[in-house]
């Protein structure tokens, strides 16, 4: 006896969803199902299946399909048991199903398309498309019209022999019925919701056979009993009596129904005979995420149908027969059952409403909803109090009216009855479980009981009803626990909805716990092992058992929030017309994706192919979710040219052996998806083909007309869009069709704008247009490479870790091999994949030179070369080979990174573009490929760069902005630090630093815009010092990065003003370069024109960036002393201070302080600058100063005058000043120190303290603490401040300096506040950690040599007694008399937390040494620093002025005219003649 016919692999591996290993097993020779045999765990290893979960579900599809065969030889005939309120029948017809005479075949089949040789257009042109008849003729009552078939797969309307339906398989037929029918594997039914429903016949339609495969030929069986005829009319009823070995089960390409007998409920039961009115049992099989689930459905059919009927529009009718299936084993046999009795399809799923077999995000509305008493299912008689809901689907029940998440859910389908248990008591009863209601009356319980049955008996009625109440397109279900849930819940996600189940006995039966609508969801892993389901009323946390499990998880929830906010709207308006339901290419079935501009609606997997020919062939959008790109002309263009209508074009020539269908591997999707579309393989070829001027000429009059498919030849046979049509107004086809009012051609022309059209001479390896043959580029030598990497190399690797290979660059590959002997190489590298080329600098691995490459596979490649000029060579090399040829002369740069990137610029920021850029240095040069010329871009001078949302680099510049996309990861990532690099500083001189657009370097124009708005009138700007730890940071903030910094006016002047000054005294060569003798000697000219001519001459030879900061620094100057009256810093002051700045000196000599004065004194001539405009500048300096004064005025009148004393609280040293909001303790003590006239010794450090009225508790106060906000609180606190000496700073900063570590941990003696209450109240010894996360305390005493009491361990090895966040702590020195602290030497801590809680507890220390290092420790954690500029006293705004410079007096801003004529007089004097 032959074998059934094998199936392809891939069908089989698609049924059991592993069809990713299809091109495996066809590598290692394993083609059909009778390969797959032999297969073992250990050979699924070897060929390459690593996954065990995936050799698992191989091995267990094949044992199953073993146990399979044994169980259909066994028997025949398998008894069907009966509902149990049917009776037997005392007899039953032995119905036999004659075999079908042959149907005559056609005399002449027209031969198929042979498959086309070349690319070439055909010698004649084809107007129309070639029509296929079919030549099969079906017997009478059979189905007469062939299966639907799309222009894309025209083998499938080929004709083939006829078959006769028999024993569950198709079997060739000679007309003769004593011949015993062949029978092959029975193919499982499709889902009820994708079946049509036509008149019944007797034999069913032939299967269309793949014309490349030939079927093996189905084995003999036993002939089929005889049928009764009448019987069989007036039920239409067909038995089979025997199946044959299915091997393995796989989902067929058009299943029918297959009708089997299922099992007894037990062996001793007593078979019941089944009704004949009542129907055939069908198994329907179904894979629900790995799972493998069988159960049974029960048909009636009342007659035969008519043609357009749907198989749910009544003529159906499912009974539960789950229990039949379960027996009575319990939970173990029904989690058991899992396995068995879960692969179902049904039309209209358990998950909301199904509209054409998609989900429905829409509420059921609710039919009745009220409070109940519900019975525990303990059996207690205490009733619970819940809210109950009824809908058509569920009965569900709450806690409160007010949650959206139910305590369980009853399946409507699933009640089996309802009933009156009396007491106001009504009892809902399911397959494994009653549930007992209680109402308030008799009444309410009434009305519950027939609203249910209502609603029952509507489920009854609906002939689409489930026996297994499963939900339709289950995408993932199984275990997973949930925190909150000690058990692990059976967790169900299908299609829009996520369920709940307790267990797998509830998913079975339909009663689950809730189910959360994902419309409203939101997925995020937040571990190796967790992940949150996130809504807006509740979180639900789940834990899966392994990562991998996670990410599936995660996956499949991600993909159901997807679903459910996708829109149908769209979707339903392509549908309607009949062809847009099959996809265009593989004529998969409900298509939801559109290639715009090609007009065809195609399935997912093809969308993926398209997406990778690029949006200049074919523009991928969804039907569900790109919602506002679907405008009614787009809807509407797609109506009128259908995939029916397009293919009439772009399938006109599809030869049988080259069409691909919806089983199709990927390698066979992308060469046809790529033959049709990119290369114009079957097009049908306009008459005017190869006629340029015809083409456009017959374009410009079929757009002012309504045919769109003669449009569309035109266009994709090369017809250009943006043509001149010779009209004076309408010069171009879009024009046209905009002014003769048709919008479907507008439509289409807009679409196809920047379509590239179909060229033959394009090859499947080539994707963009600027992929040119270039010259043959040859190179070979010894290289030294490591392993490819997928992320940036960011370590140094060593010289050991480079392997010598012998490359060889030839024919566009650059191949490595062990040595320059070896014939086969190690590796190869394409040009073509190649996107990227940097240099790396020297000296940044073991050895000197280096080279990257970047693929487009998100690969890198680190190569050396021996010397500089070899590895520079082997780059150009690589880079030659494929760079454009117009983008060449990126290659006569010395470029440190070259590449391709996707980028918006220019005029048109919406409109994506490839472009070639070149690094080099400093610039960035960019070639596109429609430009005739190289742009380029000063990284230096940029104004603003930034990354946005991690994959956008965004460079703007003076009147342009540029996007730099992220098209790969990898490449990009080392763009955007390669960039971000040559933007930024890179040395010590003005030509190094960032610029502006007028060459001045961004630090020293922020700066004087700075001083220029808010310092301008400050007195004594310039010569005031500010802060060093702030000038500091401030300086190194803006070397680092000085266009990204923002001045605010929090920012003081003085500070600024000293950064400025800093950095022209670092600067390297200073800004007069090497002329700066020079400019010193101009000093000794005596006539003012001649010394204003030789300044002229020496800035005209000064770099350009120099001259630039110098005008852009004389300017300010000259601005600065005009307002001198209000800053006392008059043209000399200026000068002395800036003189030895710009010249870097010493001060020693006058010189420099003359040039300075000249430059200032002399600017408008010097310069070249118009006195207008720097009137303009001076009139805008005014304004700022009045605003800025008018404010302050304000200001000054919102400012509190408070009582301050003054070393001591006597009414003698009570001061009263103006504390303004900003002021902090350093301003108030100066303020009191200077107005009292208190000048400050060396050693000694004025503060501000807080100190209660009892003088028991004192704060000293940060210098940098706000003073007003503790006044406000000293109305309840009664404290006050006082300014004097403190005591403890010097002991405290030396303290800080020679720590260790930033913590402290010791012995104190504690004690609570509230034991103040009690009796015999004491300090009790306790361990304490202080560190910048709190303060600890521990009831045992640690030992600091122990490694795990080490404060870097902190408590790692036991918990603390008691914890307090350090910013939440204010100390306090000293304790109340009253708590009776064992010593003097204390502290009182208060502690506020975040609902404004506050306690204080007390800490005593043993000596004053340790009290003055604890409350160092806090006070440094707390602000950073104890004493501002490090360490040094604070001093008074009097004593900060130096009244020299070097050693040349500057002249006082106060003071009389005699000290002013003096310090002139020793100004004008040369020391060295002295």
């Amino acid at each position: 006896m032959s074998e059934a016919p094998s199936l392809p692999v891939s069908e089989w591996l698609q049924a059991i969803k592993l069809d990713q290993y299809s091109d495996l097993f066809e590598k290692h020779d394993i083609r059909s199902t009778a390969d797959v045999r032999h297969l073992s765990d250990e050979l699924l290893t070897a060929i390459g299946v690593l996954l065990p979960g995936h050799r698992k579900r191989i091995l267990a599809s094949l044992h199953k399909s073993a146990s399979q065969d044994s169980s259909l030889e066994a028997a025949a005939f398998r008894p069907v048991p009966k509902k149990r309120n049917i009776l037997p029948k005392s007899a039953s017809a032995n119905l036999d199903v004659p075999p079908t005479p042959e149907p005559p075949q056609s005399a002449s089949t027209p031969p198929p398309i042979p498959p086309r040789s070349g690319c070439g257009p055909p010698l004649k042109f084809s107007v129309s498309p070639p029509k296929f008849t079919s030549s099969v003729s079906l017997p009478e009552g059979a189905i007469s019209e062939d299966p639907p078939c799309s222009p894309a797969s025209p083998r499938l309307c080929s004709p083939s022999p006829p078959h006769s339906y028999s024993d569950g398989g198709f079997t060739e037929s000679d007309g003769s019925k004593e011949e015993a029918p062949k029978v092959a594997a029975p193919p499982l039914p499709q889902k009820r919701h994708k079946m049509e429903s036509r008149s019944v016949p007797r034999s069913l339609p032939p299967l269309p056979a793949r014309p490349t495969k030939a079927a093996a030929a189905p084995p003999p069986s036993s002939p089929p009993p005889a049928l009764d005829e009448s019987k069989a009319d007036d039920d239409s009823v067909f038995l089979l009596p025997s199946v044959p070995k299915p091997l393995p089960r796989v989902f067929s390409r058009n299943p029918p129904l297959v009708p089997i007998q299922p099992p007894p409920r037990d062996s001793s039961q007593k078979l019941e005979m089944r009704d004949p009115n009542a129907g055939s049992f069908y198994e329907l099989s179904r894979d629900i995420g790995g799972i493998v689930l069988t159960g049974f459905r029960r048909l009636n059919v009342d007659g035969a149908g008519t043609d357009g009927d749907t198989m749910g529009s009544g003529s159906e009718d499912y009974d539960d027969v789950l229990p039949l299936m379960q027996g009575d084993g319990g939970l173990s046999s029904r989690t058991s059952s899992i396995s068995q009795s879960l692969r179902i399809s049904s039309s209209h799923g358990s998950v909301g409403n199904m509209d054409d077999g998609e989900p429905s995000t829409q509420q059921t509305p609710v039919i009745k909803a009220g409070w109940l008493d519900k019975n525990p299912p303990q059996g207690s008689y205490i009733f619970q109090r819940r809210w109950v809901k009824l809908d058509a689907d569920y009965l569900r029940y709450y806690d409160s009216d007010k949650d959206m998440y139910s305590k369980r859910l009853i399946k409507t389908s699933c009640i089996t009855k309802v009933a009156s248990t009396g007491d106001q008591k009504f009892e809902v009863a399911t397959s494994n479980r009653n549930f007992v209601f209680r109402a308030e009356t008799d009444a309410e319980r009434n009305d519950w009981i027939k609203v249910i049955q209502r609603v029952l008996e509507d489920r009854r009625s609906q002939p689409a009803s489930t026996s297994l109440h499963i939900p339709e397109n289950v995408d993932k279900c199984g275990l997973l626990e949930m925190k909150g849930c000690k058990p692990k819940l059976f967790v169900v996600v299908a299609t829009d909805k996520v369920y709940l189940y307790k267990n797998g006995e509830d998913f079975l039966s339909g009663v689950g716990v809730t189910s959360v609508d994902m419309n409203l969801g939101n997925v995020k892993e937040v571990d190796r092992r967790s992940f949150d389901l996130t809504t807006p009323y509740k979180t639900f946390s789940f834990i899966a058992d392994n990562e991998q499990e996670r990410s599936e998880w995660v996956e499949a929830m991600r993909q159901s929030v997807a679903g459910a906010l996708s829109n149908l709207e769209v979707a339903h308006k392509i549908w309607s017309v009949d062809s847009n339901r099959l996809c265009a290419d593989c004529n998969a079935p409900q298509p939801d994706w559109a290639s715009v501009n090609l007009c065809v609606v195609i399935c997912k997997k093809c969308a993926g192919e398209h997406r990778s020919l690029g949006p200049s062939i074919s523009k991928v959008r969804s039907l569900k979710m790109d919602n506002k790109i679907w405008t009614e002309e787009l809807i509407e263009l797609f109506l009128k040219l259908c995939n029916e209508v397009s293919n009439q074009f772009w399938a006109a020539n599809v030869p049988p052996s080259e069409a691909i269908d919806q089983w199709s591997s990927s390698v066979e999707r992308k060469t046809f998806i790529s033959a049709k579309y990119r290369e114009g393989k079957y097009r049908r070829y306009h008459q005017l083909f190869g006629n340029q001027l015809e083409l456009n000429k017959a374009l410009c009059v079929s757009v002012t007309t309504s045919d769109l498919t003669e449009t569309q030849a035109l266009v994709f046979c090369g017809a250009d869009i943006s043509c001149t049509c010779g009209d004076l107004f309408f010069s171009q086809p879009l024009e046209l069709a905009q002014q003769t009012g048709q919008n479907l051609q507008e439509e289409f022309l807009k679409q196809n704008r920047t379509s590239e059209i179909p060229r033959l001479d394009l090859g499947v390896n080539l994707e963009k247009q600027y992929y040119v043959m270039h010259h043959s580029v040859s190179h070979n030598g010894y290289l030294y490479k490591t392993s490819s990497m997928t992320r940036l190399v960011t370590d140094r690797k060593a010289k050991e870790e480079f392997s010598r290979r012998w490359c060889i660059l030839n024919d566009g590959t650059l191949s490595y091999y062990e040595n320059n002997h070896s014939s086969t190489p190690n590796g190869e590298i394409r040009m073509d994949e190649i996107v990227c080329v940097a240099v790396i600098p020297p000296d940044t691995h073991g050895y000197e030179s280096t080279f990257e490459i970047y693929t487009k596979s998100e690969r890198l490649y680190l190569f050396a070369a021996d010397s500089p000029e070899e590895a520079r060579e082997w780059v150009k090399s690589i880079t030659k080979c494929f760079l454009p040829l117009r983008a060449e002369e990126l290659l006569s740069y010395d470029f440190d990174r070259i590449g391709r990137l996707q980028f918006k610029g220019g005029r048109s920021l919406e409109r994506t573009r490839v472009g070639w850029f070149s690094l080099c240095k400093t610039y960035l040069y960019t070639y596109v490929e429609d430009s005739e010329t190289v742009e380029v871009i000063n990284l230096r001078k940029l104004a603003e760069l930034s990354t946005k949302d991690k994959d956008i680099l965004v460079l703007v510049e003076k009147g342009r902005i540029t996007y730099i996309l992220a098209e790969r990861k990898l490449d990009f990532t080392g763009w955007a630090a390669a960039i971000q690099k040559a933007s930024s500083t890179s040395g010590d001189t003005l030509s190094e630093q960032q610029l502006t657009d007028s060459d001045v370097p961004c630090i020293v124009e922020k700066c004087i815009d700075h001083i220029s708005s808010f310092g301008v009138g400050s007195e004594g700007i310039y010569r005031k010092s500010g802060q060093n730890s702030k000038i500091t940071s401030l300086l190194d903030s803006l070397k680092k990065d000085a266009r990204s910094v923002v001045l605010t006016e929090e920012e003081h002047v003085d500070n600024v003003s000293d950064t400025l000054k800093r950095f022209f005294r670092g600067i390297g060569e200073g800004v007069f370069a090497e002329h700066c003798l020079q400019w010193l000697q101009v000093t000794g000219i005596e006539d003012k024109s001649e010394r204003i001519c030789r300044y002229q001459d020496l800035l005209q030879a000064l770099p350009a960036v120099n001259r630039a900061t110098l005008k852009a620094l004389i300017r300010h100057l000259y601005c600065i002393q005009h307002f001198c009256d209000s800053n006392q810093m008059n043209i000399h002051n200026l000068a002395i201070v800036f003189g030895p700045t710009l010249f870097q000196t010493d001060g020693q000599n006058y010189k420099p302080g003359r040039v300075v004065e000249d430059l200032i004194t002399c600017y408008l001539p010097i310069f070249s600058v118009d006195s207008q405009e720097i009137q303009k500048q001076l009139d805008i300096t005014s304004t700022i100063m009045k605003v800025r004064n008018e404010n302050q005025v304000r200001r000054r009148g919102r400012d509190f005058i408070c009582t301050v004393y003054l070393m001591e609280k006597k009414a003698e040293c009570e001061q009263s000043v103006h504390i303004a909001v900003t002021m902090t303790a350093q301003e108030l003590t100066e303020t009191l120190l200077e107005r009292r006239n208190i000048r400050i010794a060396e050693d000694d450090y004025w503060s501000c303290s807080e100190v209660d009225d009892s003088g028991e508790l004192e704060r000293p106060l940060h210098y940098s603490e706000k003073v007003l906000p503790i006044f406000h609180s000293q109305v309840s606190n009664s404290s006050h401040l006082i300014v004097k000496k403190n005591p403890h700073m010097e002991a405290m900063l030396n303290y800080i300096k020679t720590r260790a570590k930033d913590t402290k941990n010791g012995m104190m003696k504690f004690r609570e506040e509230r034991s103040l209450l009690g009796f015999g109240a004491s300090f009790h010894d306790r361990y304490f950690m202080l560190n910048s996360s709190g303060l600890r305390m521990y009831r045992d005493v640690r030992n600091p040599r122990d490694r795990r009491w080490s404060s870097d361990s902190g408590s790692q090895s036991h918990r603390p007694e008691k914890e307090w966040p350090i910013k939440n702590l204010t100390v306090h020195l000293g304790i109340r008399k009253k708590v009776r602290p064992p010593t003097s030497f204390g502290f009182t801590i208060m502690c506020k937390n975040e609902k404004n809680e506050k306690s204080q507890w007390f800490l005593c220390c043993d000596s004053l040494a340790e009290m003055r290092q604890w409350f160092a420790v806090f006070v440094f954690l707390q602000y950073g620093s104890l004493w501002p500029e490090q360490g040094t006293p604070a001093r008074t705004r009097s004593a900060q002025m130096d009244s020299t410079f070097g050693n040349l007096p500057l002249i006082p801003i106060r003071g009389s005219e005699t000290d002013i004529r003096r310090s002139m007089a020793a100004f004008t004097t040369d020391p060295l003649t002295v």
